[in-house]
């Protein structure tokens, strides 16, 4: 993959949020969007769809993204951040990497994982995903 649009509430916010969780620079805003970069170039289109705007779990499109820490402690800075940022964070164990959930500030599911699937075959889909 190589970008993900993400619809947000405010995309100002969720700029920064993104910026810092993911140590990704922030290359073009305008006044409902945002566009985010990473070191190795994958980009997060961040679009304002307002305060209001719902998403709803369950119905067609894109429910989960799930982002890679580059190592361990990369792993424990997002975990860092995602405590600092995120109501609620839940860390689960699976076969041979570990997951860690927040909540981005549009209420928006964030899921980090180390190691990466390159590193480490997902042999399961978790459950959570499709109970």
């Amino acid at each position: 993959m190589a970008s993900v649009v993400v619809f947000v509430h405010d995309h100002d916010v969720s700029a920064d949020f993104y910026q810092e969780l993911l140590n990704m620079e922030v290359t073009v805003r305008t006044a409902t969007a945002a566009l985010l970069v990473s070191h190795n170039g994958f980009q997060v289109y961040l679009r304002a769809v307002g305060p209001n705007a719902p998403h709803p779990a369950g119905h067609v499109g894109a429910q989960y993204v799930i982002w890679t820490a580059d190592g361990p402690d990369d792993f424990q800075r997002c975990e860092r951040v995602l405590r600092a940022r995120s109501g609620h964070v839940y860390t689960r164990q699976a076969e041979g990497f570990t997951l860690l959930e927040g909540m981005d500030p549009s209420g928006l599911p964030v899921l980090v994982a180390y190691p990466g699937p390159d590193e480490v075959a997902r042999l399961e889909i978790i459950a959570r995903y499709y109970v």
